[in-house]
């Protein structure tokens, strides 16, 4: 299945969402209302191959728990993630088996390009 995870509350996810072609095709899951569930996180973990790709280092919890002067693992990055949807990374994409992760401009053209696709 194609699904965009986002937070409906961000400006950013807002936009990217708005310019992205054929969304039709994607289910949209807010994951303030819905959770990242632990199966939700694997499929994300085996097409990035890391939870740390995953992980937002500009979340605000990021910065108020001071995480940034600790030594984080894999096993951290998946706790911190399955606990508080702000640590992820968003919007997270996936389509046709290819994950698509943050915002960054490289990131969100290679995704137009392959919505354009469809």
């Amino acid at each position: 299945m194609n699904k965009i995870y986002f937070l409906a509350s961000c400006d950013t996810c807002r936009k990217i969402i708005k310019s992205l072609p054929n969304t039709d095709t994607l289910t949209f899951i807010d994951i303030r209302q819905n959770p990242i569930s632990e199966t939700d996180l694997e499929e994300m973990y085996q097409l990035s191959g890391s939870y740390e790709a995953l992980f937002s280092k500009k979340a605000q919890l990021y910065k108020s728990m001071d995480l940034k002067n600790k030594n984080l693992q894999e096993a951290d990055f998946k706790k911190y993630l399955l606990e508080h949807y702000t640590f992820l990374s968003r919007p997270v994409v996936i389509f046709n088996n290819e994950i698509f992760i943050g915002n960054t401009q490289p990131n969100i053209l290679k995704l137009t390009k392959a919505l354009q696709s469809v």
